[in-house]
């Protein structure tokens, strides 16, 4: 009798995680049908389309065949190199820029403003204010602000600040700045949502030592803040270097600040060059991967891969 009742209740336990494995593998069904959906399928397409060659019984602009046509990688890296070099330049110093003005707002917000949750909300109503505004909208402004006929323009000219035949426009500081004003609020949140959970008695400690302001940031905040900044940094990099608004020249950029993303969609809309644009696509996620993975892991954050 008692083996048996062993043996009974053995059984149980054995089906109750088989009933709970199985509630999981539906509950993310839907996920994994989406991802699979509108993830991984384009993901395959585009592989695929990179391979492709010219159909050689077709006199159609932008004919293609399915093809192994692995030339396609070695033309455009050879052809597009430097402008994979200034890319991610402007990505790196842009997600720079956009951490040292967005680490002392976000230390502002979730250090200082600490307990007092009504002005708390609003400073962060005025960091995500933005997003209610199309990023289209939003650079076009810029331009209208930098352009060589606005009020900014002409008063620094006729201060003899900038020459008379200068711009800002059509420029790498127009373009960089462009980066770092869309992408501060994608810095700022994470950085905040470290800091506000930050025990403040760490900095108490830090200042009962006699610890010096500058010593308790770099000892005790920035470390324990760490994975908000690697979160930050990596929501800024990733969108900046496949960006095409900013330095499209139809708004901040000009022919010689064109990124990578630029040419993605001049191959892609106007030259027709699809394998070509996902040539450009393929290696831009290859190098953006290889970046973040060595970045995350030099910071010691892995579990955020």
């Amino acid at each position: 009798m008692a083996l048996a009742g062993f043996a009974d209740t053995s059984s149980r336990k054995t089906v109750a995680p088989m009933r709970k494995s199985r509630v999981v593998i539906l509950l993310l069904l839907p996920g994994i049908a989406y991802l699979g959906l509108f993830f991984l399928a384009p993901l395959v397409a585009l592989l695929i389309t990179s391979f492709q060659a010219p159909d050689p019984n077709s006199f159609d602009f932008g004919a293609y065949v399915y093809a192994f046509e692995w030339q396609n990688y070695v033309a455009g890296v050879a052809e597009y190199w430097p402008i994979f070099l200034r890319s991610f330049f402007y990505a790196i110093v842009a997600t720079v820029a956009a951490l040292v003005i967005g680490y002392p707002i976000a230390y502002f917000i979730g250090v200082y403003l600490r307990g007092r949750a009504s002005l708390q909300a609003f400073t962060l109503i005025l960091v995500v204010a933005p997003f209610f505004i199309s990023f289209l909208l939003r650079t076009l402004a810029w331009k209208q602000i930098l352009g060589d006929d606005s009020w900014l323009v002409t008063t620094l000219k006729s201060l003899s600040i900038m020459p008379a035949d200068g711009h800002i426009t059509g420029t790498a500081f127009s373009v960089i700045f462009g980066l770092t004003y869309n992408f501060i609020p994608f810095m700022v949140l994470p950085i905040y949502a470290s800091l506000e959970r930050l025990d403040l008695r760490y900095l108490e400690a830090s200042s009962d030592l006699y610890s010096r302001p500058s010593t308790t940031f770099f000892k005790v905040t920035l470390p324990l803040s760490l994975p908000g900044v690697v979160s930050g940094t990596l929501l800024t990099f990733i969108p900046a270097s496949g960006d095409y608004i900013n330095a499209s020249d139809d708004f901040l950029g000009g022919p010689s600040t064109q990124m990578v993303g630029n040419q993605i969609q001049s191959n892609f809309l106007k030259l027709l060059d699809y394998p070509m644009a996902a040539v450009l696509s393929v290696v831009l996620m290859g190098i953006i991967m290889a970046i973040v993975t060595f970045y995350v892991r030099r910071s010691g954050t892995e579990d955020l891969v």
